[in-house]
């Protein structure tokens, strides 16, 4: 598959962030494969940053793409929160969310989905008031590189976390095992490494994208304490 692999600089001049958005991230017009999909991982992020679940003071979410779902159970459990993604069209995206901006993409329903599973299924507005609060910064990103945020340098994080992303980063396992590496070198002693992993083809704006297919004991041994979704 390595031969064929979408690498970084087609993203950045090819992903289309609001046809994405468009396609995966509202629950408005009934279910899906694809809302399926994300209702499933904000069960597993509910499980994993709901009560008796991770926590702590700071948590870098790597490769955040366009998209907020992945912090909302986080926000409860983390008061520092760092939003990151390689390319321009995807940290605008969040950008314009996180400061109300005209054409920012509406997380009503999938917020209102997260607040369900807490319980609260009034308090999304609360929510997002306190996710834009928890967010400190958006940063550029690249898994490959030692420090994934460089040049910027953040204070080792209680937790990081990267969703659906290092297989669009990594051509390789060993590639994939060396970013996990790097991303696991962010963390404090004790620190916690969230990911997932998918397996298929990505289908947007009329182009396949090629995911580098990863098994969980293909990691490359990051080391320090790891938790699969």
């Amino acid at each position: 598959m390595e031969g064929s692999f979408t690498g970084g600089d087609v993203y950045q001049k090819h992903f289309l962030s609001r046809d994405y958005l468009a396609t995966y991230y509202s629950f408005e017009d009934g279910p899906s494969p694809e809302t399926e999909m994300i209702k499933f991982n904000l069960e597993c992020l509910h499980k994993t940053f709901g009560p008796g679940g991770l926590w702590g003071d700071t948590l870098i979410d790597i490769g955040s793409g366009p998209t907020i779902y992945q912090v909302l159970a986080a926000c409860e459990a983390f008061v520092d929160i760092t939003l990151s993604d390689f390319t321009d069209r995807n940290r605008e995206e969040l950008e314009k969310w996180l400061r109300k901006e005209p054409g920012a993409h509406d997380w009503t329903s999938v917020l209102k989905f997260a607040c369900e599973l807490e319980g609260n299924s009034g308090g999304w507005q609360e929510k997002a008031e306190k996710l834009r609060a928890r967010v400190k910064r958006v940063l550029k990103c690249d898994a490959n590189l030692s420090n994934p945020l460089a040049p910027v340098v953040l204070p080792p994080a209680d937790c990081v976390l990267t969703l659906l992303a290092m297989e669009c980063a990594c051509c390789s396992l060993d590639a994939y095992g060396a970013a996990l590496r790097n991303l696991a070198s962010l963390l404090k002693p004790g620190g916690h490494l969230v990911t997932s992993h998918a397996e298929h083809l990505v289908l947007h704006g009329g182009e396949v994208q090629v995911l580098l297919r990863v098994h969980e004991e293909g990691g490359g041994g990051a080391g320090g304490a790891g938790r699969w979704l």
